[in-house]
């Protein structure tokens, strides 16, 4: 199917409008209150802005930036871009100077939106001087040409236009896991094509309420709530900040919810530091408690109403998901990349069978194995390609099929299993290759562990480096190595003696977007461990299967 066949965000934007004029969209928590703003509302502030940056010189084409957290004025922002003729390129609201620089200077951008950030003064000298900042409504350090308030006084445009499936509508750059950000162009029909996918494969309506948190920057987020909100004519609510984030939760109590695995791992430690996992076991297996345990648990999260509960960006492991399957409340694992707009496989409806899968193609997908074991995707929501990067392209796009990098198999029913990704896979001193996803995803299971990382690029044997769980550091050391020696046991008993783990290394810090080991995206950088840890041979500490890293020989 040609994506010039899909009715188009803009489209659905006008038909909200005039079908629901009055019926609330956005929900914005600012200064402590609720701020509502119905469909068309939200309309006519796009349609100020739309004149607002006609005046201020701005023309069709031109790349305008939003560095923002999420908000109800992302999404206003983002409607007015498209309706403007204007291309939009997010920037993650956690990305340091220098990367605000190079996607600012990359992307050609004309102007930028300056949101709601929590590290502003850190950023404001990635933004070039003569740069065009227009300011959203909230308190930031950067210094704005254009208020918020003075690009809505103008008169809204009288037409309601329509742009070509075939234009290119935003450059969305990729978390930069592996080095630089590339700009990933993405057409409106294609957009239009990923966010109708998911639409048909869920069955999101207007009784749907969803909660926007993950950033808009990151095209799961693009798609999955703001585009896929646009086609149901489902309400969004947000955050006001960290602290109030469970509150906003409760309140907005949503029926679609998509997390990343760290913070469902984040929200099963929250739960078993109140409620151990002895205890909750045994109430659980409890038939006239369990289902009050269950409702509890979720009502503590603002999850009770939750239809759909999502994960994505990065693996996950089946064990975390079988935990949470018990307590009533199974999570759709789905898999995608910027490249393919996120919308590729879905395990919804949810299977339990197939917990450990990444599902089975969405409404639209072809997914095939390659000889090399690599998974081609074929899809109309698909990139038109790097911006200002042929070579990638021609690598990326062959044949009209996406080569991702990842490997993976496909069952009998058509679910996919992700094996790791090409570019992961190392060659220990032995000069054999080892995979390692299939050794983090057994290593995980271990409720002590919050994130891992295996590496062993020249090493006698693969290691896995660790960062535990919150829980764990109140626990004897000896205890921890004990717990944590017999998961290296049980998993090597699984791997041939190549892949074995020749040891276990705790961090001493924790792995964070501040300290550029994890992508906006949480996502580890694993190149950059890779080199950091590329001696641990001549470090390791003789006779220790677990070791910590303040106890490494010095280098």
């Amino acid at each position: 199917m040609s994506t010039s066949s899909h009715t188009l965000p803009l489209q659905m934007l006008y038909h909200w409008a005039d079908a629901s004029p009055h019926q609330t969209y956005l929900h914005q928590p600012r200064d402590g209150r609720w701020h509502e703003h119905s469909w068309s509302s939200v309309l006519e502030m796009a349609a100020r802005l739309v004149t607002g940056l006609s005046r201020l010189g701005l023309t069709p084409g031109d790349k305008v930036a939003i560095l923002s957290k999420n908000c109800a004025e992302w999404f206003i922002c983002d409607f007015a871009l498209q309706m403007g003729g204007y291309v939009s390129v997010p920037i993650y609201p956690t990305a340091g100077a220098d990367t605000v620089n190079y996607v600012l200077e990359h992307s050609e951008s004309r102007a930028v939106f300056v949101g709601k950030l929590d590290d502003a003064e850190q950023q404001a000298p990635g933004i070039p001087d003569g740069l065009l900042r227009l300011a959203m409504p909230y308190d930031s350090s950067i210094r704005t040409d254009h208020d918020w308030d003075s690009l809505l006084v103008h008169e809204p445009i009288s037409e309601r236009p329509v742009p070509e499936p075939e234009r290119l509508m935003t450059l969305v750059y990729t978390s930069g896991s592996t080095g630089k950000p590339k700009g990933v162009m993405i057409t409106h029909g294609a957009y239009a094509a990923a966010c109708q996918g998911v639409l048909e494969t869920t069955g999101l309506n207007a009784d749907d309420r969803a909660f926007s948190y993950l950033p808009l920057a990151h095209i799961t987020e693009r798609v999955y709530i703001l585009g896929s909100s646009l086609y149901a004519g489902a309400q969004v609510g947000f955050a006001q900040s960290l602290d109030s984030f469970i509150d906003n939760v409760k309140t907005i109590s949503p029926t679609v919810f998509i997390s990343v695995p760290r913070l469902w791992t984040n929200f099963r430690s929250g739960i078993l530091d109140k409620v151990p996992a002895s205890k909750l076991n045994l109430l659980l297996r409890i038939p006239l408690l369990s289902g009050l345990v269950k409702k509890k648990i979720q009502t503590g999260l603002g999850l009770d109403q939750a239809r759909i509960l999502g994960c994505g960006s990065a693996p996950i492991a089946p064990a975390l998901l079988r935990w949470y399957e018990r307590l009533g409340m199974p999570i759709t694992e789905a898999w995608g990349m910027t490249e393919n707009l996120a919308y590729s496989t879905l395990n919804y409806p949810f299977r339990s069978d197939k917990v450990g899968t990444v599902g089975r193609p969405g409404a639209g997908v072809e997914i095939r194995i390659s000889e090399q074991g690599e998974v081609l995707c074929r899809c109309d929501g698909m990139m038109q390609g790097y911006y200002k990067d042929e070579e990638a392209t021609r690598a990326a796009l062959q044949d009209g099929w996406l080569h991702t990098g990842d490997q993976g198999r496909l069952d009998d029913d058509g679910y996919l299993t992700l094996t790791g990704r090409l570019k992961d896979a190392f060659k220990t001193a032995k000069g054999k290759y080892v995979l390692p996803v299939p050794i983090e995803s057994q290593l995980i299971d271990n409720p002590l562990i919050e994130q891992v990382c295996v590496v062993g690029s020249g090493l006698a044997q693969p290691v896995a480096l660790v960062q535990l769980a919150d829980s764990a550091a109140a626990r004897d050391r000896d205890e921890l190595a004990t717990a944590l020696g017999a998961s290296i046991e049980q998993v090597n008993h699984t791997l041939e003696s190549h892949q074995r783990l020749g040891g276990m290394l705790v961090m001493k810090d924790a792995w964070t977007v501040e300290n550029h080991i994890m992508t906006p995206t949480l996502k580890i950088k694993r190149h950059l461990l890779e080199q950091q840890y590329q001696d641990l041979d001549q470090r390791w500490v003789k006779g220790n299967t677990v070791l910590w890293e303040q106890d490494l020989a010095p280098s």
